[in-house]
């Protein structure tokens, strides 16, 4: 029996190191924003800022703009260096809506950070999420993600 064993196990090994190594298995799915984002303009709703300079290590995972009753948002998905899910939500529904969808209903302001764009605000989220918001009256944007402050202001950082 342990030999059957074995002329199994060897097979699926040999399989799994393949896809890991040679077809970068591992690697996250990177989808192009371009299209998503110039359709977000076009509508012409709110401002759309999109992310300059990220480095090569960050992935754009999934791309959406929906028109909604109460306004439109844009959702740019990104999986950062440390493997983590970051989201960018760029929306006009108004932040009394937005937010609590967003963050849940219990999110907690904890302080500022300040980029060029503006002063965002810094929330604690749900469970393990942290969230950098910037609102004005046209639009809220949102960096939200179970990832480290410092991820998520580069990406906030990279706005323009």
């Amino acid at each position: 029996m342990t030999l059957s064993l074995a002329i199994l196990i060897v097979p699926i090994a040999l399989l799994l190191i393949f896809y890991r190594t040679v077809l970068s298995g591992d690697a996250p799915i990177t989808v192009d924003a371009a299209p998503t984002i110039q359709e977000a303009r076009q509508a012409g709703v709110f401002a759309v800022v999109e992310p300059r300079g990220l480095g090569g290590d960050w992935h754009t995972a999934s791309a959406t703009f929906k028109r909604e009753a109460n306004g439109a948002t844009l959702r740019i998905g990104y999986v950062d260096p440390d493997k983590d899910p970051v989201q960018l939500v760029e929306s006009n529904v108004p932040s009394a809506t937005l937010l609590p969808g967003e963050l849940g209903s219990d999110a907690k302001a904890l302080g500022n950070y300040r980029t060029p764009a503006g002063v965002w605000r810094v929330y604690d989220g749900r469970p393990g999420e942290t969230a950098l918001v910037l609102a004005d009256p046209a639009r809220t944007v949102v960096v939200v993600g179970k990832t480290g402050m410092d991820n998520l202001e580069t990406l906030a950082s990279s706005l323009g």
